[in-house]
């Protein structure tokens, strides 16, 4: 019944190049859609187009013959997705091929507010959210009381709806948080005023995916940051609300499990991780900021300098399994080309014992790496369109993180732009 389905997804902490290698592999496909979170993480993609920094819509926008869709397991600022798509209109990038889940939930106002303001609350315990709502909209739609983009298109029962939820966030806005109470009819016209510009996108996605079963379309599905920001398979409590794992993938896209047809998990050839929680391989002080000036690391959705490291085998390893991944892809290859050697961490040491499998996150935040140093290549990769291109020590060092994390490469990544992945 399916065609080639293929689930794109992080194999670290986030900000992999998954968007890179989803533009790459949209090029021939016709379906893709985003199956869960919301703004709070970029997709990096530059391509013919330029240069663009993707918060909310599918990575398969470029290729006009694919249909894009943000799935029912995302959470969408709908002023947020307007202005993104005006950044495509104003680069000449069609959007016409854009579509919303009238079942994907709504980030409203009064998320963002809770989501700045909860976070702060924590003190020395709070877990670095983006502060753009994703964590209190998740809230809402498990509690049953979310606003949904079917609903923008119809303002009384949206109005009954938010009679009855708007008290209760008032009640904590005021009482818990000193803020001042939001109005109801303001909000209603504003969300009225995002379901009539956004109408002709909101759609129920299920015939859509009905027929590219039927017809064996190429579809691919986009994921955001990684199961180690997994709600159940992450370093909780240091993780986003949603499930960014191939079985999230299914959920969040309305696509069964038993078609989804490859998993590639995407890996940095170090490591990088913004916000909190255990990284094992970070590097302080001069080194550090020597590795994230060469890989330009700072969030693209906060522009916070990212925190950085070597190559986490365990961790890489833990989330392939978690995904089933069929093959990895390892991007920014060239970062690392005028490293005379290079540090890979193949286990932890905690307490005197040695690990091999990733510990609680208690432990986790506590073990010491154990380096394998591979010899480095010291010349450029960038010009590179081939395996064979790559000086032996690149190849050597592919092939060893392949052992290490027991899964075949598909591709690797010598540069920004889409012609500098290699798919082997």
């Amino acid at each position: 019944m399916a065609g080639s389905i293929t689930v794109v997804v992080g194999t670290q902490w986030g900000d992999e190049g998954k968007g890179k290698l989803v533009d790459l592999l949209s090029t021939d496909a016709e379906l893709c859609i985003r199956f869960q979170g919301g703004g709070n993480a970029g997709h990096t993609v530059v391509n013919k187009f330029g240069t663009f920094k993707l918060h909310l819509v599918p990575c398969g926008i470029f290729n006009p013959d694919c249909q894009c869709i943000m799935g029912t397991g995302t959470v969408i600022d709908p002023q947020d997705l307007i202005d993104e798509m005006q950044t495509f209109v104003e680069q000449n990038v069609s959007v016409e091929n854009l579509f919303i889940s009238d079942r994907a939930h709504v980030v409203m106002p009064y998320h963002k507010l809770f989501d700045r303001l909860e976070d702060e609350a924590r003190g020395a315990y709070r877990v670095g959210t983006t502060g753009r709502g994703i964590g209190p909209a998740y809230t809402d739609k498990y509690a049953r009381i979310g606003i949904r983009f079917h609903d923008l298109l119809h303002e009384e029962s949206l109005r009954q709806k938010l009679s009855v939820i708007l008290p209760r966030h008032n009640a904590l806005l005021t009482h818990v948080y000193n803020q001042q109470a939001l109005d109801l009819e303001q909000l209603v016209a504003q969300c009225i005023a995002w379901g009539r510009q956004l109408k002709p996108r909101i759609v129920d996605t299920v015939p859509m995916i009905r027929t590219a079963l039927q017809s064996n379309r190429k579809i691919i599905l986009e994921g955001q940051l990684s199961a180690m920001k997994d709600i159940d398979w992450g370093s909780y409590p240091y993780v986003t609300s949603s499930s960014p794992t191939a079985a999230g993938a299914a959920a969040g896209s309305g696509i069964p499990p038993r078609y989804l047809t490859e998993v590639i998990g995407v890996a940095k050839a170090y490591s990088t991780q913004v916000g909190t929680g255990p990284m094992p391989t970070e590097l302080s002080g001069d080194e550090a900021d020597h590795l994230r000036q060469l890989g330009s690391e700072y969030g693209a959705t906060t522009g916070r300098p990212r925190r950085v490291g070597w190559f986490d085998a365990v961790v890489t390893r833990y989330v392939a399994e978690i995904n089933g991944c069929t093959a990895i892809s390892v991007t920014k290859m060239d970062v690392l080309d005028t490293m005379a050697e290079i540090p890979v961490c193949v286990a932890y040491r905690y307490q005197g014992e040695l690990i091999h499998d990733l510990p609680d996150p208690q432990i986790h935040e506590l073990c010491e790496p154990v380096y394998e140093v591979l010899p480095g290549w010291l010349e450029s990769t960038e010009q590179a369109r081939a395996l064979e291109d790559l000086p032996r020590n690149a190849r050597l060092y592919l092939e060893r993180l392949a052992e290490l994390v027991q899964v075949p490469i598909h591709s690797v990544g010598v540069g920004p732009d889409r012609a500098q992945t290699l798919v082997l």
